[in-house]
């Protein structure tokens, strides 16, 4: 593939394809279990092959479709076991590779931006990418005052296909929702789409990344590498030496490696706000980087991609969100109903039961609640299944509450995050990690 799949009818065509593929798949299974093949064979076959489709297609595609995967894989742990099983070697994929663009496609970006003679700038530069995403890819090269750089490069017409992908995701995301049941497509869709100038203007990238090279230079173990050049659409920082991330350690980590990094990564999430006044909004895997020490014992870990980033008004997270879960600690849903209402997530004219509030956000508050608490994907399970069964009082609840425009990438960071910590099965003392960095909730 030399770039990005540009025209709209065929990006399109092959979005539009994925339900119809799926329900073919799903009618073929069918009849296989009429002719007496055994119910949960049939399932996990449909589930495989919908999973290579969709996922094969999503990263292939690169844009907003690959970055929608992305936005899916880190809710994986979300899934029922029988669906997630099939679904989970896919996901992975996605966090961390897709397919490259040509070196002499590589190349023509190159001397766009950076300029004819862009070889005397990057002395050295490997043409096979050493990581891709949605929107970009990054070579390893070395800059002519001799620093090991990464070159992220925007693929060629990454800005109509993000935004043309989108488009047709939204229109068919009830369908396309079927495909990763219990997840709610189209709201995601919805904050990707607002975003999207943000995340295809490298310049934009690469001052938010400069505060955060800046105030965690000195940092025992975050490690964020310092921006050299940068353009619109090409953007060169340090190298980050790492041979894995978190992705790798949730195929293969130790419980110890899992718990270690676990505990850095919700600790860096929580610490930006407070410290550049900005969140870090792409939480998925790939972005963390664990960093190699001599003896081989746990060490630090590196950030990169701050093209998503949510720029607080105010330094740090809200406080309003520490205060409603110090308040929920404290047992009073009078109370929590009440600073719902000034904050604007119950509207005034709806009714809700203190009770029944009780019932549906006590879960969520339980890692809060000890001093250690162990994520994992039975309790993210559980939490999804809560939310989305009929017959349980938070499917009610859920159509009950509202989610304030200002809150939307927060939640969004938030339980991406959780998601994160549930892939890992980590164990950590989250309630020490809110006392710490969540304003108004150890007051």
């Amino acid at each position: 593939m030399t770039e990005l799949p540009r025209k709209a009818v065929a990006r399109t065509a092959r979005l539009a394809a994925l339900p119809l593929g799926f329900a073919g798949r799903t009618a073929v299974g069918m009849g296989k279990r009429i002719g007496g093949a055994p119910a949960e064979a049939v399932m996990t076959e449909v589930q495989q092959r919908t999973a290579e489709q969709l996922f094969r297609t999503l990263g292939e595609l690169k844009g907003g479709a690959m970055k929608m995967g992305q936005a899916l894989s880190i809710m994986e742990s979300a899934l029922p076991e029988e669906i997630a099983a099939p679904y989970r070697a896919q996901l992975t994929k996605l966090q961390d590779a897709a397919p490259p663009m040509s070196a002499s496609t590589v190349h023509s970006v190159l001397a766009r931006e950076l300029g004819a003679q862009w070889r005397r700038k990057l002395v050295e530069f490997d043409d096979n990418p050493a990581a891709a995403a949605s929107i970009g890819q990054v070579h390893r090269g070395r800059w002519k005052d001799g620093r090991e750089v990464a070159v992220k490069i925007q693929y060629p017409g990454a800005g109509d296909a993000l935004r043309a992908d989108l488009r047709q995701i939204s229109r068919v995301a009830k369908t396309f929702g079927g495909l990763v049941p219990g997840i709610d497509i189209k709201p995601l869709v919805a904050e990707l789409q607002d975003r999207v100038a943000e995340e295809l203007d490298y310049g934009l990238e690469a001052e938010a990344q400069k505060v955060f090279a800046a105030e965690f230079r000195d940092d025992p173990q975050v490690f964020v590498p310092d921006v050299v050049a940068g353009t619109g659409q090409v953007l060169v920082s340090e190298w980050v030496h790492s041979a894995s991330s978190l992705a790798r350690l949730i195929a293969e980590g130790t419980q110890e490696q899992r718990d270690h990094y676990g505990e850095m990564y919700v600790r860096f999430l929580f610490a930006g706000p407070e410290r550049t006044g900005m969140l870090h909004a792409d939480p998925h895997p790939g972005n963390f980087r664990i960093l190699p020490t001599p003896d081989g014992e746990l060490g630090g870990m590196g950030v990169v991609d701050f093209g998503a980033v949510a720029r607080l008004p105010e330094r740090g997270l809200p406080r309003s969100i520490g205060t409603l879960m110090r308040i929920a600690m404290l047992d009073d849903y009078e109370d929590v109903l009440t600073a719902l209402r000034a904050e604007g997530f119950v509207k005034p004219s709806i009714k809700i039961d203190p009770a029944e509030l009780r019932d549906y956000l006590g879960p969520f508050i339980d890692p809060a609640r000890a001093e250690t608490f162990q994520f994992s994907r039975e309790w993210m399970r559980r939490q999804f299944q809560r939310l989305n069964d009929p017959r349980e009082p938070g499917y009610t609840m859920t159509l009950k509450l509202n989610l304030p425009p200002s809150y939307l990438l927060i939640h969004r960071v938030w339980i991406g995050g959780i998601g994160v910590l549930c892939q890992l099965e980590a164990e950590a003392p989250f309630r020490q990690i809110l006392s710490e960095s969540l304003p108004g909730f150890a007051e």
